[in-house]
């Protein structure tokens, strides 16, 4: 799988090296205080970048199988980080949020990016575990969606929809892979959704933003003033762009436009041709995640490639689908490009753990059962083999 994990590592650095370069340049003209501080988030950004390529290659040198063991521990060390956002002192707040810890060198550590990378490892490790019982009601379903349930309930309340409703997808197909019979799983997960669709018609908020979304040009002043000017942007940009540095909707127009909006920069300053690239890239890097999972040589390996893969894939999705005004707006981040040193940081170690699903599950002494292990075998080409 060579050539995979080449074309991985090619889509990686390229979607990196167009966030620093579009990082640099959304920021360039920001100011806190009567300073600038391009500069300063483009260097606190290549920190999360430099820890996370060192997290990337431990990750990849590393079996995975390896991580079996420690799963549950690191969701639990998750779970606590999560619990401590809430402690004085140690959690630092924002806009009405607790979902960040002070970390020197980092500004802020959101305990959410690691959760989703444990919660992931965990639901693996489980699911190979029990991989006879999966197709039951108590082992394969309630087990696994009470402690899914506890960490979900520590990020649904810090309050991060978004990361929430991520997660709970991510988990969800995780476990249909691993034989969760639908049967079961479709009740708790339709009880899930309505709980949230609940969540957001009592939550003044959200519901501003859904109504912004149906109606933008009532809201263009209003909650959807954000999502209106990255539309603008998009649309100043055309097929080739205004240029790398002219774009004007960064100057104050579109708020957070290095974070969340960053893909309105990239529309408006590089163009059509550059946001369809960066379209591209992530639907090859969602392939090469499949085609690894594919090729796994056990259970844990499927699923983790496969819970990572989707992960960032449809992260990608939900950032570029509020950019563009095809969802309500939700604060996310889009992978590799948005400002964000924990999020870069816990991207690159989990393709650091793709790497190493590719560079370990096809070993002489696990070929031989790769095909009755990996949950996305047939069974015709079970009996063929």
């Amino acid at each position: 799988m060579k050539w995979v994990t080449t074309i991985l590592i090619l889509c990686v650095a390229v979607l990196i090296g167009l966030g620093m370069v579009m990082l640099y340049s959304s920021s360039m003209n920001m100011e806190e205080g009567r300073k600038a501080v391009g500069a300063h988030y483009l260097l606190s950004q290549f920190v999360g970048f430099c820890f996370g390529l060192v997290g990337c290659v431990v990750a990849a040198c590393v079996d995975y199988r390896r991580l079996k063991k420690v799963a549950p521990w690191l969701l639990g060390f998750a779970g606590l980080l999560l619990v401590l956002v809430y402690v004085p002192h140690i959690g630092k707040a924002s806009h009405g949020a607790h979902r960040w810890l002070g970390v020197p060198g980092m500004r802020r550590f959101q305990p959410s990016e690691l959760a989703r990378l444990a919660l992931i490892l965990f639901i693996a490790a489980y699911a190979e575990r029990q991989q006879r019982h999966m197709g039951e009601f108590k082992k394969g379903l309630v087990i696994p969606c009470v402690i899914i349930g506890a960490i979900l309930a520590l990020i649904f309340e810090e309050p991060d929809r978004g990361c929430t409703i991520l997660l709970a997808a991510v988990s969800g197909l995780m476990l249909i892979l691993a034989g969760v019979r639908l049967v079961f799983f479709v009740p708790p997960a339709l009880a899930g959704a309505a709980f949230m669709v609940y969540s957001i018609l009592h939550d003044p908020l959200r519901m501003k933003r859904v109504m912004a979304w149906l109606n933008p040009e009532e809201s263009k002043e209003g909650v959807g003033y954000q999502a209106y000017q990255a539309m603008i942007a998009l649309g100043n940009g055309g097929i080739d762009g205004l240029g790398l540095g002219n774009g004007r909707q960064k100057l104050g127009f579109v708020p957070e436009h290095h974070t969340d909006f960053i893909f309105s920069i990239v529309g408006e300053e590089l163009g059509l041709i550059a946001t369809l690239a960066v379209v591209f890239l992530f639907i090859v890097l969602i392939c090469c995640g499949c085609y690894i999972a594919r090729r796994s040589s056990d259970v844990f390996g499927a699923l983790l490639a496969s819970g990572i893969t989707f992960m960032i894939g449809l992260q990608a999705f939900i950032n570029m689908g509020v950019v563009t005004s095809v969802l309500p707006n939700k604060g996310m981040p889009l992978p590799f490009i948005s400002y964000g040193s924990s999020n870069l940081l816990l991207t690159l170690v989990a393709v650091g753990l793709l790497l190493s699903v590719s560079r370990f599950s096809l070993e002489p002494e696990a070929q031989s059962s790769r095909r009755s292990s990996n949950p996305f075998t047939s069974s015709a080409e079970l009996t063929n083999a």
